[in-house]
């Protein structure tokens, strides 16, 4: 059985792409779930696949947060890793539907979770705001402050990769991908023609999908007129060759698998044994080249892999 991805909200489980990516596990609060409820199905998740990778956004409730630990520490297993993600949540339900589709790959449990870091750099989300004057989630300068207050006034922000905030209009615009991706759009009460007529052409993005606005949305971008936006690698098989081609390395500490410089499950660093002229570790997961995308093809084999269900 391929490694079970789970999530904290419904939000974050994005409908599939093919048949063969399976859907998300459910971790509900404390005020949905009682405990006793929540540890027979974490332990149930565990006999079915092996491994748990749970992800859960930064703005979670602190008790749903405290519940995820408890669960892991009264179970007293190793083969549950919990990754708290600053991504907004539609760019975050992007990456968790993308670790879904390789979970069904031939890549070990380890190597899942701290592909997790490698691959939000490729996530470029943001979005449409009517008011900046809440969001604490990046730097606001002063004059975007008190353009907020002026009736009308509109502001495209990113997130990530990289933070950036200008103002709706002609001589706006947002550094976006240089690479061929798929926009992601979620419609909330903020005008979204700026987003499809000319972010997206601006990008050279090749196709739109829709979909519902995360609950979460509104607290994590300070405002609830909002839409919301991610680009994103689309093609399984590039996320398998992006993932396939960063070199692998043992924990020093728990043994998993893993690629980066850290672990996806103890969450240790691991320094480099040797100087080498060739990147991996922190420098593979640092700065994304832009011919990244652009690596060499799969093979034929490689292919079947990256889209054969697990066993």
């Amino acid at each position: 059985m391929p490694t079970a991805i789970a999530v904290t909200s419904p939000d974050l489980v994005l409908p599939p792409t093919d048949p063969q990516t399976p859907l998300a596990a459910l971790f509900q609060s404390p005020h949905a779930q009682p405990l006793d409820a929540a540890l027979v199905d974490m332990h149930r998740l565990l006999e079915q696949h092996g491994y748990v990778i749970a992800f859960y956004p930064a703005s979670i409730d602190a008790a749903h947060e405290h519940r995820l630990h408890t669960v892991r520490s009264l179970l007293e297993t190793d083969r549950i890793t919990l990754i708290k993600s600053d991504l907004p949540p539609l760019g975050l339900a992007i990456l968790v539907r993308q670790l879904r589709q390789l979970s069904v790959c031939d890549f070990s449990p380890g190597v899942i979770a701290s592909a997790a870091r490698l691959l939000s750099h490729y996530i470029h989300a943001g979005a449409v705001l009517n008011s900046v004057t809440r969001l604490e989630r990046i730097p606001v300068a002063l004059t975007a402050h008190a353009k907020s207050w002026i009736p009308g006034s509109q502001f495209a922000v990113l997130a990530n990769p990289a933070p950036q905030l200008v103002k709706v209009g002609p001589a706006g615009a947002l550094t976006g991908p240089d690479f061929a991706c798929h926009l992601l759009l979620a419609r909330g009460t903020a005008n979204a023609d700026w987003i499809t007529g000319t972010l997206a052409p601006s990008w050279q993005v090749k196709a739109v999908q829709e979909a519902a606005l995360p609950a979460d949305s509104a607290t994590w971008w300070g405002t609830g007129k909002l839409t919301e936006f991610a680009a994103y690698l689309p093609d399984i098989s590039v996320l398998y060759q992006l993932v396939a081609s960063v070199r692998r390395e043992q924990c020093r500490w728990c043994a998993m698998e893993l690629i980066g410089d850290r672990c996806g499950f103890c969450a240790s660093h691991q320094p480099p044994e040797e100087e080498s002229a060739d990147p991996y570790g922190a420098a593979a997961l640092g700065p994304v080249p832009a011919s990244a995308y652009r690596a060499r093809p799969l093979t034929r084999a490689e292919r079947r892999r990256a889209i054969a269900p697990g066993p």
